[in-house]
C-alpha cells in the first residue's frame, strides 16, 4: 500500500494557497494554474530498516523524568507478540519528587529487608517500568519520514507501540500483605483443627480429546494467555541518542541509492502503470498457457525491472562472472546500474558474483532435508562462501564439523558454487576474474569490508580456531601437477625480467621527479580507490588490519602484506607519514573523548565507519595496521585495562583488549581512574561496591548524580551487574 502511495505521490510540489507566509504540500495537478509551483521534492523509499522499525509513543512524562538524558536501566522484548518493557530511572533529586512517598512505596514492596530480589535496592522508588501495547493493528499506511537536502526519505513502520506505566510493584506489595495476614491467622490454629479440615478427593480420568474440542481449547483466551506467557523475554542493549551506534543506525533511514534507478518500485512504464490501475480479469488470465513455475523466457524476463531480472538470474545460476551477466541483460543495459543492483543480491567471491544466502533461503523457511530454519542455513552457507574467499579448495568434512549441519545441506551449499574433485575436495567452479578486479577496485574494496564483518560474525557463532582461519598452502592444494618444459621456463623467466625491468624503470623516474620537485606536501594518489559514503550493517563489525594468509596474497582482489607500510597504490611520499599520524591521532582523541572506554574490536569498527565517510584520496587510506592503531591509542594518553575475563569466555582477541582514556581534563578524572582500577581486578561489580569504593577514595560527599555520570561514561548495566563497555558476554 505504501509503495502504491509513493507511485502516485512520487513528485510533491509546494504550492502557496494565496496566503502570505504559508505554504502547503499538494500533488502535482494540471488544473492548478492559479498557484505557481515554488518547489519540487523527490520522494525515496528506504528499505534498510524494513520490518525492523518501530514507533514508541511515550506517555506524558512527570516533571521528575526527562527523556532526553534519561537512564534506561534495562530493556527487553517479546518479538512474536511485539511487546516491549523498558525500565527507566527516576531523578530522585528533582525538587518535584516526593521522597517520603518514594520511601513508603519501596517499604510496601520490599519490606524492611534488602537483598538481591528487592525491587528497589536503594530503599527508594528510583525507577519506573513501562509496558507496551499495540496502538494499531494495521500499520501499512504509516511511515517515518526524514527530510534532507531537498529529498524526502520514507521508511515503512513495522509496528506502533504505546508505552504505559506498569504497576506490577503494587501487586507485589499486596501479595506480601496477604502473606503477612495469612501468617498471623495461621499462628492460632492447632493441629486438631488442621485434621478436621481434611476433605475427600475424587479422581477422574479425562476422556480422549476430539478435534473440535482441541480447536476450541486452542482458540480460548486462557490458552492464548498461556502461550504468550511462555514466550521468553529477549534482553536488549540500550544506546543513547548521542551514541555512535545510534548515529550509525539513523543513517539507514535514508535510501541507499540516491538515483531513481535503484528505486525500481517507483519506476513504472505507462503500460505497467495502466496494468496496476486496471488489472486483467480472471478469465483473461486463465486463457494464457501455464508454464512451469521455474521456467521464465528471456522475453518475459526483460519485461521485469532491472533489479528483479538480476535477482532471478542469480537465484537460478548461483555463480556468474560479471561479463556473463551483462551479456544476458542485453546490450543497452547500464553497467553502473547493474553494479548497484547486483550488490543487493550477491557477494563477490574470487572476482565472481555468488548469490546471497538469504535470497536462496528466505525468512520463515526451512531445509527440505533436515527441517533446520533458514537462519541456520544462511550462516552455514555464508561460512562456505567465506572459505572460498580464502582458498579455491574446501573440504566437506571440515564444513560439516564447524556448522553441525546434516551432510545433505552441506552438499547443497557446495554444489551451488563448486565442483567435487576425487581425493582433493571441492574446487570453486569458476576461475579468478582478474579483469573485474582491476576495472572495479571500489567494488572490490567494499566487498572486502563486508566479508571482514561476516568473518567476525562467524568467529563468534562457530568459535572458529586458528586452523579454520588460516588457509592451507596452495602447493598442497593444486588440482593437477603441472609439467613445464625447459623452453617454457625460459620464456616465463624472460617475461618476468621484462615486467620487473618496467616496474623498476617507472619507480626510478618517479623518485627522480620527486627529488626535483622537493614537494614534501605531495598528496598520495589513490584515485583508483573510492569508498561510497554508505552505512555498513551493525550486525557486521569489521577489521581494519590487512587479512593474513589469504590465497596468493589477495582478499577478493586486494593485495595485503603483513606489517606493510606501503600504500595500496605505491610507496608513501615524504611527509605523508606525518600527516597520516596526525589524522589518526585526531580520530583516536575525539573518539575516546566521546566513549572513554573501548575494546580494540569496537575501535576498529568505528575507524572503518570513519573511513567510509572520508572523501576519495584521503591520507588515511594509505593502510593502517593494528599495531599502528594500538600505538596511537597509547600515545594519546589512554591505558590498557587488563580486565580479568572469565576462563570460559568466547570473546575474540580484539574484544579482550580494553583501552580507556586515563585523563580527560575534567573534574571526573579521579572518579574514572578509581572505577577503572576496580575493573582491573573484577570482571563485573555491583553498584553498591562501586559507590563504596568511590566514597572512600574521593570523599564521603559523593552524590548519586556524580556516580551515575561516571558509570554512564565507562560502564553498562546488564542483569543487575555493571561491566566495562564492550565486555559483556551475553
Amino acid at each position: 500500500m505504501l509503495e502504491h502511495f509513493l507511485q502516485t505521490w512520487l513528485e510533491i510540489r509546494v504550492v502557496p494557497r494565496n496566503k502570505p507566509g504559508k505554504s502547503f504540500l499538494y500533488p502535482s495537478m494540471a488544473n492548478e494554474e492559479d498557484d505557481p509551483i515554488i518547489q519540487e521534492i523527490d520522494v525515496f523509499l528506504a528499505r534498510s530498516l524494513l520490518e525492523k522499525l518501530y514507533l514508541f509513543q511515550y506517555p506524558i512524562r512527570p516533571a521528575s523524568m526527562t527523556y532526553d538524558d534519561v537512564t534506561h536501566l534495562s530493556a527487553k522484548i517479546k518479538p512474536k507478540q511485539q511487546k516491549v518493557e523498558l525500565e527507566m530511572a527516576i531523578d530522585t533529586l528533582n525538587p518535584n519528587y516526593c521522597r517520603s512517598k518514594g520511601e513508603q512505596i519501596a517499604l510496601n514492596v520490599d519490606g524492611t529487608c534488602t537483598d538481591e530480589t528487592s525491587t528497589y535496592s536503594s530503599k527508594l522508588m528510583d525507577k519506573q517500568t513501562f509496558c507496551s501495547t499495540q496502538a494499531a493493528s494495521n500499520v501499512s499506511r504509516y511511515a517515518a519520514a526524514v527530510y534532507k537536502k531537498g529529498e524526502l526519505h520514507l521508511t515503512p513502520l513495522h509496528g506502533i507501540l504505546q508505552l504505559r506505566p506498569s504497576f506490577t510493584y503494587l501487586d507485589k506489595a499486596d501479595a506480601k500483605h496477604r502473606e503477612r495476614e495469612a501468617a498471623n491467622e495461621g499462628g492460632d490454629s492447632s493441629q486438631d483443627e488442621a485434621e478436621d479440615d481434611v476433605k475427600q478427593i475424587t479422581v477422574r480420568f479425562s476422556r480422549p480429546e476430539t478435534e473440535q474440542a482441541r480447536q476450541r481449547r486452542v482458540q480460548s483466551y486462557e490458552f492464548l494467555q498461556k502461550r504468550q506467557a511462555e514466550e521468553h523475554w529477549v534482553h536488549l542493549h540500550y544506546y543513547g541518542l548521542k551514541d555512535s551506534r545510534s548515529e550509525h543506525e539513523r543513517q539507514y533511514l535514508f535510501s541507499q541509492g540516491h538515483g531513481l534507478a535503484e528505486n525500481t518500485e517507483l519506476i513504472k512504464s505507462p503500460s505497467e502503470y495502466l496494468m496496476m490501475l486496471m488489472p486483467p480479469s480472471i478469465e483473461e488470465e486463465n486463457d494464457k498457457p501455464v508454464a512451469p513455475s521455474n521456467v521464465l523466457s528471456m522475453a518475459q524476463l526483460r519485461t521485469l525491472p532491472l533489479a528483479d531480472q538480476i535477482k532471478i538470474l542469480m537465484k537460478n545460476v548461483k555463480v556468474m562472472p560479471f561479463a556473463n551477466l551483462m551479456s544476458l541483460l542485453g546490450s543497452g543495459t547500464d553497467s553502473t546500474a547493474v553494479l548497484r543492483c547486483i550488490q543487493q543480491v550477491a557477494m563477490l567471491v574470487q572476482g565472481n558474483w555468488v548469490v546471497k544466502s538469504d535470497v536462496l533461503y528466505p525468512k520463515d523457511t526451512s531445509s527440505p532435508h533436515s527441517g533446520v530454519p533458514a537462519e541456520v542455513l544462511c550462516r552455514g552457507r555464508d561460512f562456505v562462501m567465506w572459505k572460498f574467499t580464502q582458498d579455491r579448495w574446501v573440504v566437506r568434512k571440515e564444513v560439516a564439523a564447524v556448522t553441525k549441519l546434516c551432510p545433505e545441506d552441506v552438499k547443497d551449499f557446495l554444489e551451488h558454487m563448486s565442483v567435487a574433485r576425487i581425493n582433493k575436495g571441492w574446487e570453486f567452479m569458476l576461475p579468478y576474474d582478474e579483469d573485474f578486479v582491476k576495472k572495479h577496485p571500489d567494488i572490490v574494496q567494499r566487498q572486502h569490508m563486508l566479508w571482514m564483518g561476516i568473518q567476525a560474525k562467524l568467529e563468534k557463532v562457530y568459535n572458529l580456531l586458528k586452523e579454520h582461519l588460516t588457509p592451507k598452502k596452495q602447493e598442497a592444494q593444486s588440482a593437477h601437477p603441472l609439467l613445464v618444459s625447459g623452453e617454457q621456463r625460459v620464456n616465463m623467466a624472460k617475461a618476468k625480467v621484462k615486467q620487473n625491468y618496467g616496474q623498476l624503470e617507472k619507480e626510478f623516474q618517479k623518485q627522480k621527479a620527486e627529488m626535483k620537485s622537493n614537494d614534501t606536501s605531495a598528496k598520495m594518489d589513490i584515485s583508483n580507490i573510492r569508498i561510497k559514503e554508505e552505512p555498513v550493517s551493525d550486525e557486521e563489525p569489521m577489521d581494519t588490519s590487512a587479512y593474513k594468509g589469504m590465497n596468493n596474497g589477495i582478499v577478493n582482489g586486494l593485495h595485503a602484506e603483513e606489517d606493510s607500510t606501503d600504500s595500496l597504490n605505491g610507496h608513501l611520499p615524504g611527509g605523508c607519514i606525518d600527516r597520516v599520524a596526525q589524522e589518526l591521532k585526531a580520530f583516536v582523541s575525539s573518539t575516546f573523548k566521546k566513549q572513554f572506554v573501548l575494546t580494540l574490536s569496537e575501535l576498529k569498527r568505528l575507524f572503518n565507519l570513519h573511513l567510509a565517510s572520508l572523501p576519495p584520496g584521503h591520507t588515511l587510506f594509505s593502510g593502517i595496521s593494528d599495531k599502528m592503531l594500538q600505538d596511537m591509542v597509547l600515545d594519546t594518553g589512554c591505558k590498557q585495562i587488563l580486565v580479568p575475563f572469565p576462563p570460559q569466555t568466547a570473546a575474540s582477541p580484539d574484544e579482550l583488549k580494553v583501552y580507556a582514556l586515563w585523563e580527560a581534563g575534567d573534574t571526573y578524572d579521579q572518579h574514572r581512574q578509581v572505577l577503572l582500577e576496580i575493573f582491573s581486578k573484577n570482571y563485573r561489580v555491583r553498584r553498591n561496591v562501586i559507590q563504596n569504593q568511590l566514597s572512600q577514595e574521593c570523599g564521603e560527599d559523593l552524590n548519586k548524580q556524580e556516580v551515575d555520570r561516571v558509570l554512564k561514561d565507562c560502564c553498562v548495566s546488564y542483569g543487575g551487574m555493571w561491566y566495562l563497555k564492550g565486555t559483556v558476554q551475553s
